[in-house]
């Protein structure tokens, strides 16, 4: 986990959070890799920008008690995988959809380190 020389965004292992406004005026956020990737995407739209970012922090702290996995995509045509949340819902989804299992699911796996390590860094949703 790194700070990037004092302009206030906080990285944990080069990620980083983005807050989008989405074509209804709802609130969403996306985890963007080192690279430059969109990891993940909220499955969920919040009607304000702290909401949004609170919803993050929450997952970051809480991720350990979720439960998630690979599916198939709604067209059946590729793999995605998700987290959801205590009642059910899904609330993270992968950005895109994968050709493989194996590699839906070691994309995943990454993500849910990704995901730990950003639970302790303070500030790290914009």
């Amino acid at each position: 986990m790194t700070d990037d020389g004092g302009s206030g965004r906080a990285d944990a292992m080069g990620a980083r959070c983005r807050i989008d406004i989405d074509t209804d005026g709802g609130y969403g956020w996306r985890l963007i890799a080192q690279n430059g990737r969109v990891v993940a995407v909220s499955a969920l739209s919040y009607g304000e920008h702290g909401a949004c970012r609170a919803a993050f922090e929450e997952l970051c702290a809480g991720q350990q008690g979720l439960t998630g996995g690979v599916q198939h995509t709604s067209g059946g045509n590729g793999w995605m995988w998700l987290l959801r949340d205590r009642d059910g819902r899904a609330t993270v989804v992968s950005a895109r959809a994968y050709e493989r299992h194996s590699t839906c699911r070691a994309a995943y796996e990454r993500f849910r380190g990704l995901l730990a390590a950003m639970g302790g860094v303070t500030g790290s949703c914009l």
